[in-house]
């Protein structure tokens, strides 16, 4: 085995054991890998520095006010009470009977801006209101739930795992968003599956306490809409800007419509409408209680833009090493690179815990392999992205952070969280593989042709 390639493995393997045993936070890790490893793989002191300092900045140069406001239209979603408006407006959508449904959809919206450990300790008092207005048990609510804030966690940007992944692989961050909604969303529907048919959870009748259509119920769902702004009008700018930008779309000659459609699509942008959205509908709070929240957001926002850069800077080292050569990959091994992707950040997440520190360390790898895999395109980019966010959702178990908020705040016991949330994620993760490549065999001809 080359030398560079046992280099490697030893950088896996450190990450994994100083986050998991030394219990060392994600930024030394990867800073204390991307310096050693530099040196292992033959690089002088200054050709070190200089990769890190390029990969550090490049990465958040890209995507670093993208994660700082992403953040911020969490924060405002949560403190004004949005997060539970919107939960609360689908419910009333679905009806009591369909509650595990309505969380599921719930959660996975929220979790597009909100991160899935903040999102489920805001929405799980709903769980044990919800059980008690339904056939269902507290552990199908939690579940449900738990499964579609972690779906859009892994799959749909702005969150911070798959936004760096795009921006270290290079991947259109428009067609990412528009198949990780698709993907997203029919992996957060694995999910309500298993905690609807999986579990063999008592059923408990409905209470006494039924919704009742009165006028005022009416006028606050109708007022809770305002709240999904934030959220849903920077999706749709992204989407649209990516779309018109892609050649041969209906609207190429009409050129003013174009460039103004682009410019509102650039994430920064649609995200800063978003905040702006989000401002507005804050107007009822004091300009001192949103400072605080503005603060509070930025010192989130910090520690994350601390884990991807870093993460960049080690991905920046690796690619100082000619990885593609070290393989005997040819063009028609795409699918089996897509696997290959999936299998590491699965094998990462299982072992150290975090979602983002694994799809963080797979796309750096991944980076410089995609050419001799045939992903070196549109398509290929965002389904190695995709695959990998697969691959770092499985399994979430008794060193994820996540888990342990899910079993707590739902009051389970560590057996009944493994026998639903860790067997969950495992369906969800494999589910979002088969779907990455039926994605990828049905648009890569397409492409192609």
């Amino acid at each position: 085995m080359s030398t560079s390639l046992l280099v490697i493995a030893f950088l896996i393997a450190f990450i994994i054991f100083s986050t998991l045993r030394l219990k060392w936070h994600p930024v030394f890790s990867l800073l204390v890998a991307a310096m050693g490893g530099g040196l292992l793989l033959g690089l002088s002191p200054q050709e070190v520095q200089e990769a890190i300092a390029k990969g550090f900045g490049s990465t958040l140069g890209t995507i670093g006010l993208v994660i700082a406001l992403g953040t911020v239209i969490g924060q405002y979603l949560e403190k004004t009470g949005g997060t539970q408006q919107i939960a609360e407006k689908i419910l009333r959508l679905t009806g009591p009977r369909k509650a595990p449904l309505a969380l599921n959809l719930a959660g996975f919206v929220i979790s597009i801006p909100v991160f899935c450990d903040s999102g489920f300790i805001v929405l799980s008092p709903l769980t044990k209101t919800l059980a008690k207005r339904s056939p269902y048990s507290r552990l199908v609510m939690s579940i449900a739930l738990a499964t579609g804030l972690y779906a859009a966690h892994v799959f749909v940007p702005p969150t911070p795992g798959p936004l760096a992944a795009a921006a270290i692989l290079k991947a259109d961050l428009g067609l990412l968003l528009i198949l990780g909604l698709v993907i997203g969303l029919a992996v957060a529907l694995t999910g309500y599956l298993w905690a609807r048919f999986g579990l063999r959870s008592e059923r408990e009748p409905l209470g006494q306490e039924q919704e009742v259509n009165t006028a005022a119920e009416e006028q606050e769902i109708k007022s809770s809409m305002g709240y999904f702004w934030p959220i849903a009008l920077p999706v749709l700018l992204i989407a649209l800007g990516s779309f018109m930008a892609w050649p041969g779309n209906p609207f190429e000659e009409a050129r003013s419509l174009k460039e103004v459609l682009v410019f509102l699509g650039t994430p920064v942008v649609a995200l800063g409408i978003g905040v702006v959205c989000s401002i507005l509908l804050a107007r009822n709070f004091s300009v001192k209680e949103q400072e605080s929240w503005i603060v509070e957001a930025f010192r989130q926002a910090g520690l994350i833009l601390l884990v991807t850069g870093t993460g960049g800077a080690f991905g920046a080292v690796l690619k100082t090493v000619d990885l593609a050569s070290l393989f005997s990959f040819s063009a028609q091994s795409s699918l089996l690179g897509l696997v290959l992707f999936f299998a590491l950040a699965a094998l990462l997440k299982s072992a150290q815990g975090s979602s983002t520190v694994a799809i963080l360390t797979v796309s750096a790898i991944a980076s410089p392999l995609l050419e001799s895999m045939g992903l070196d395109h549109s398509i290929g980019r965002v389904c190695s992205v995709l695959a990998i966010g697969a691959g770092a959702m499985t399994v979430s178990h008794v060193n994820d952070s996540y888990f342990w908020v899910v079993s707590q705040f739902s009051a389970l016991t560590v057996k009944q969280s493994l026998r639903s949330l860790s067997l969950a994620t495992a369906f969800q993760g494999l589910v979002g593989l088969l779907l990455v490549l039926a994605v990828y065999g049905l648009l890569q001809p397409i492409l192609a042709g």
